[in-house]
């Protein structure tokens, strides 16, 4: 069964089904990824050294979304 097919069947289901549907989809994809996890908490202790060392600038929550 192609995909185009499946999407058909799937738009025929009942809301509550596709949403059923939805929801076992997004767990599917919602999975943590050690490699990326490591690389954000390397990322966080370098940005965290370098507050404390003074080579970081900070901004208020305000001003950084003054702009938004």
């Amino acid at each position: 069964m192609s995909t185009a097919e499946l999407i058909e069947q799937v738009l025929h289901l009942k809301a509550s089904e596709r949403y059923a549907l939805l929801e076992l989809l997004h767990q599917s994809l919602d999975k943590p990824d050690p490699e990326i996890d490591r690389a954000w908490q390397e990322e966080a202790l370098r940005r965290l050294t370098a507050y404390d060392e003074g080579r970081l600038e900070c901004v208020s929550l305000e001003e950084a979304f003054r702009d938004l």
